[in-house]
């Protein structure tokens, strides 16, 4: 690994720019992150990623006076897609960049304070990009992700490296991509590898050693682990796979989970089955009771922090044969009626809401056109299918029928977080229409080898626009206003108590909507696509909003013919940090 460290570093080293030394963040200050503007110790801006803001020094009225304060490059030939959400403590933005590296960033200026490389081997297989996702705060460390599936503490002041760990083995197809979560002194990390047949994993370890405290596998019949030894089998062996396609059952945890502090739980989206082809894991006829749902992928699970044990399961998509994943964010929330409840924007079209107790479905609505694959969804939550939109199983045949099906793969709403806001009780959705021709093929399992059985060609369903943010109301599903674009969404929302909605476009367009109609009140082109997150912070009672502006992802790699539409577009690598001034605040 490199790491480099800038001689005008020095009285950071020393002293935290908010004036006085460095502070270890503590359990305490997590569960404030959301409360606690002048830092961003999370991924979703707090545990709950609701990612609202409880600042109203920028709002509706003074958003057109947001200016630049500085912009600092990424740097050299290490471009791509930048998804990354930046964090924010005593006065020292941390960013993570593709290619897996960090910067720590003087907030007053745009100055690099130091630069950790990952020295990533030879051989590595991400899926969709060489993105990174972001980090987390906690003690004197920051932990962060690298593509060769391995998790690393480094010192906040310094850079320098306190431990590395591996979390899986990257010539099978792992890697690691998302933002770890930290609870209780536990670093708690997910997979990556879908694509490859690899096994869906929830591991936690001690924050200060590294050391291995619980494993969770997410796909029934692997067994998980306490404190190194045996603990309980993930579901019942065959309960709901054939044979041994168990084994090598995918489920991968590839976008990390979120933490509810009211019921002391973490929530884990899983990934497709592998492989793709859902005849396969239903062949033939199962074994008596064997349902063929292919548990726990494509669910959401709710984990005890302490012992990795799973709570609950609510599978959105039993018997997925789409590449519908089940990733997406949980999102915790209190409805307008008072009941605890979790809102997850599924890929397969429909928006949920579950009781936080106990995961339960308490509804379901379609916030995209036209679903092909799906009647809808029954009082169970389970969905009603439509059986000859499932693409065609091969049997002897080079390929089985082919199907059009909406949405496409890369799904009604992808990996990118939507926000919640307190202040409308509406959730802020950055979601996409498109659908995608897909077929089945054979396919047999191979170390470190692509297994889909399948083919595919994404396509959009409207000229006008393929890009949609959409206003939820979630008691009712109602979609409340509707902010089209021509690209792909494919970056995070971010909302505040003054009455703004922020996001970014592939066309580079970095936006302020009003959170009550959609109306758009401010922007700012940034010269490359947007595809990170945004934050907002506040420095010297001063308002400041961030985003990494760098084009890539999956859409340009996997997109078909979308991709075609978008690939005008320019990478690129810079953060952008705005500020409200002080003799602008109050200016209409």
């Amino acid at each position: 690994m490199n790491r480099f460290l800038s001689a005008a570093s020095a009285a950071v080293l020393a002293f935290g720019l908010a004036g006085g030394a460095l502070a270890g963040v503590t359990e305490e200050d997590l569960l404030n992150d959301a409360n606690t503007p002048g830092d961003i110790l999370t991924n979703g801006m707090g545990r709950d990623l609701q990612r609202y803001s409880p600042l109203e020094t920028l709002n509706k009225d003074n958003v057109k006076n947001l200016v630049p304060a500085w912009a600092f490059s990424l740097g050299g030939e290490k471009q791509r897609g930048q998804e990354t959400q930046p964090l924010v403590h005593d006065g020292i933005m941390y960013v993570t960049g593709s290619y897996s590296r960090l910067y720590a960033i003087d907030m007053t200026n745009g100055k690099e304070i130091w630069q950790y490389d990952a020295r990533l081997p030879e051989g590595i297989l991400p899926c969709c990009d060489v993105i990174n996702r972001g980090g987390a705060i906690y003690g004197d460390n920051i932990y962060f992700g690298t593509l060769d599936a391995r998790i690393v503490a480094l010192d906040l002041k310094t850079g320098d490296v306190k431990w590395n760990k591996k979390i899986a083995n990257y010539k099978e197809g792992y890697s690691y991509t998302a933002a770890p979560l930290i609870v209780n002194g536990l670093v708690i990390t997910g997979n990556s590898g879908g694509e490859f047949g690899i096994v869906g994993e929830v591991q936690a370890r001690d924050a200060e050693t590294g050391e291995m405290v619980w494993t969770r596998p997410v796909i029934e019949g692997h067994m998980g682990t306490l404190n190194g030894e045996d603990s309980t089998m993930t579901g019942t062996l065959n309960a709901t796979w054939p044979g041994d396609m168990w084994k090598t059952g995918g489920g991968a945890t590839w976008l990390g989970g979120s933490y509810d502090a009211d019921t002391n739980t973490l929530v884990f989206g899983t990934g497709n089955p592998a492989p793709w082809n859902s005849h396969l894991r239903n062949a033939g006829t199962p074994v008596e009771g064997n349902t063929g749902d292919n548990l726990y992928a494509a669910s959401r699970l709710g984990i005890d922090p302490a012992t990795g044990e799973i709570k609950w399961h609510f599978q959105t998509t039993p018997r997925e044969g789409w590449d519908f994943d089940g990733v997406n964010e949980v999102v915790a929330f209190t409805d307008k009626d008072g009941n605890k409840r979790f809102a997850t924007a599924d890929r397969n079209g429909f928006f949920y809401v579950l009781n936080r107790e106990d995961g339960a479905f308490v509804n379901a609505t379609p916030f995209v056109s036209d679903i092909t694959w799906a009647k809808g969804i029954d009082e169970t939550g389970r969905p009603i299918y439509v059986e000859e939109a499932r693409p065609g199983n091969p049997l002897e045949a080079e390929k089985g029928e082919m199907v059009f099906s909406v949405p496409s793969f890369l799904g009604g709403k992808n990996w990118m977080p939507m926000a919640h806001s307190q202040k409308t009780g509406l959730f802020y959705v950055p979601s996409n229409e498109w659908g995608m021709d897909i077929w089945n093929e054979p396919i047999s399992y191979k170390k470190g080898a692509a297994y889909l059985g399948a083919g595919f060609t994404i396509k959009p369903i409207f000229e006008s626009h393929i890009g949609s943010l959409k206003a939820i109301q979630p008691e009712t599903g109602e979609i409340k206003w509707d902010f089209q674009n021509e690209a792909p969404l494919w970056g995070g929302v971010m909302t505040t108590a003054g009455g703004l909605v922020f996001f970014g476009t592939p066309e580079g367009e970095f936006i302020a909507l009003d959170d009550e109609t959609g109306e758009k009140l401010w922007s700012f082109q940034t010269g490359s696509g947007i595809v990170g997150q945004p934050v907002t912070f506040e420095m010297d009672g001063e308002q400041y909003v961030t985003i990494v502006s760098g084009w890539g992802g999956a859409v340009p790699l996997w997109g078909g013919e979308v991709a075609k539409k978008v690939n005008y577009l320019n990478q690129g690598g810079t953060v952008w940090t705005f500020k409200l001034p002080k003799q602008l605040a109050m200016a209409n």
